[in-house]
């Protein structure tokens, strides 16, 4: 791939490890209030999509609609815990330490969620805020290309030309979509031996299991 001009990461389960925290946490407060979901169903079905894509879905699913405060509150009780808890992704620090070619991030999350994250595990440096891009900027977000042309667009840079690395099949779908190259990355702490078949099913050809093999890719 010595034709990658830029590396696209996202940012939840491949810069910072928040995944697993998330989904665990999302599972138990949307099970009080009435919408019985487990680890796996958040894990298996929503990450990669933004919240107002999940409510959407879960409102389908339940025949009502996820109350807006308890969504507003659940993303603020989620932020509460990542000062302490929140970590970057094992190897990932050092991988983008020594990466040379431009960089940006597009992700599913709000704006202040991600330079939040970014903040707290010292990553923040390496994505000043015009190479930081959210779903919150298009009018459709992941699986659609939205976000990611939109990316390659404010930076300058073709699609083909782009090196998405993505944990979700949503992201896998829409980096494809977009005309980019894309790796499936199972780095994270909520990743499970099921998620390489569902990023090669939604066509990541290539699947990374630490930030040290992205350096033969990206490096």
């Amino acid at each position: 791939m010595n034709d990658i001009a830029l590396v696209v990461f996202d940012c939840d389960g491949v810069l910072v490890d928040s995944e697993a925290l998330v989904a665990e946490y999302e599972a138990a407060r949307l099970t009080e209030a009435g919408f019985p979901l487990t680890f796996d169903d958040i894990a298996e079905r929503f990450i990669g999509l933004s919240y107002a894509s999940m409510m959407s879905a879960l409102q389908e699913e339940f025949g009502r609609p996820v109350p807006d405060g308890l969504s507003g509150a659940i993303q603020a009780e989620v932020l509460a815990l990542f000062p302490e808890r929140l970590q970057p992704v094992a190897g990932m620090t050092e991988f983008i330490g020594g990466l040379e070619l431009p960089r940006c991030v597009a992700s599913s999350s709000d704006l202040h969620r991600i330079r939040l994250s970014l903040d707290i595990t010292g990553l923040a440096g390496f994505f000043p805020p015009g190479q930081v891009f959210s779903a919150q900027m298009v009018e459709r977000g992941k699986p659609a290309p939205d976000l990611f042309l939109h990316a390659a667009e404010q930076l300058g840079t073709d699609p083909d030309r782009c090196l998405v690395i993505e944990d979700s099949p949503h992201g896998v779908t829409a980096a494809l979509a977009a005309g980019m190259k894309v790796v499936g990355f199972v780095g994270g702490g909520h990743a499970r031996p099921a998620l390489v078949d569902r990023l090669r099913a939604a066509g990541a050809e290539t699947i990374v299991e630490h930030a040290e093999q992205l350096v033969e890719l990206a490096g």
